[in-house]
């Protein structure tokens, strides 16, 4: 454990091993860090928070924050950071509310570029980039594998499908499918995430089985619901096509076209 002699950690803190804690970083009471954290300069974390292992955390970063909800009363509420996630300069991230689940919560493997901000009670999967200045509102909740362009806007309580994608600056007012390529302010969407999908190993055939799917959609002039019932039989045969079928089918907010 490295912990500079200018950083202050409240008592009640729990501190992993081998974690690095760097000056003028404020570690305040109910935090977790796990094991081999690092944790830069100037840095401010306040608890409830649960942070995991071997996370990289950059300078003037807010972590764990109480929300800018102005129904938020000081209500017990949490953050949770999983694993092998970089938190690089300047990002905030705040806990939940009860309004929701009480929770904000990220995944593993993320990478938040800088100027990130996590509101509250968002929920973030795994293995996904945030680029410079992407702003993510209350409740928003992203799948695993997703990658917002620089300063990209999510409205509250939008959802953003596995494997989908926003050109930087675009605003995001409705939900994002899986798969789907959006830009565009507001956004709508512009193709599947080809490049994406060949990267993580999708097959040339499945990837022409998806953009048949995604034509039935967004390309056959058809009401959604007449498009959904189109898709029901591959769906049922090809889980990834369910995938992009059930986005559909749980979007509250509805989806772009």
């Amino acid at each position: 454990m490295s912990i500079h002699p200018q950083a202050i950690i409240d008592p009640s803190a729990k501190i992993g091993e081998n974690v690095e804690i760097g000056p003028w970083t404020l570690i305040g009471p109910e935090v977790e860090i796990g094991d081999g954290t690092q944790i830069m300069s100037h840095v401010v974390i306040k608890g409830p928070t649960k942070i995991g292992k071997n996370n990289r955390i950059f300078q003037f970063s807010s972590v764990g924050e109480e929300c800018q909800d102005k129904k938020f009363s000081g209500e017990r509420t949490r953050l949770e950071i999983g694993d092998n996630n970089v938190i690089r300069e300047s990002c905030t991230i705040h806990r939940g509310t009860t309004q929701d689940q009480g929770i904000t919560k990220i995944g593993s493997g993320n990478l938040l570029m800088a100027y990130v901000h996590v509101a509250h009670d968002c929920l973030l999967g795994d293995n996904s980039i945030f680029a410079n200045g992407t702003t993510l509102a209350g409740h928003v909740q992203v799948a695993d594998n997703v990658i917002l362009g620089g300063g990209t806007m999510v409205h509250q309580f939008c959802k953003i499908g596995l494997h989908s994608m926003s050109a930087g600056g675009s605003i995001v007012l409705r939900d994002i499918p899986a798969y789907v390529m959006a830009s565009g302010q507001s956004a709508s969407a512009h193709g599947l995430n080809t490049e994406g999908l060949k990267r993580r190993g999708f097959s040339s055939e499945l990837i022409l089985t998806l953009k048949r799917a995604y034509k039935v959609v967004y390309r056959k002039g058809l009401k959604l619901s007449d498009a959904l019932d189109e898709l029901s039989d591959i769906a049922a045969e090809t889980p990834e096509v369910a995938i992009f079928t059930d986005s559909i089918k749980n979007s509250s907010r509805g989806i772009i076209r």
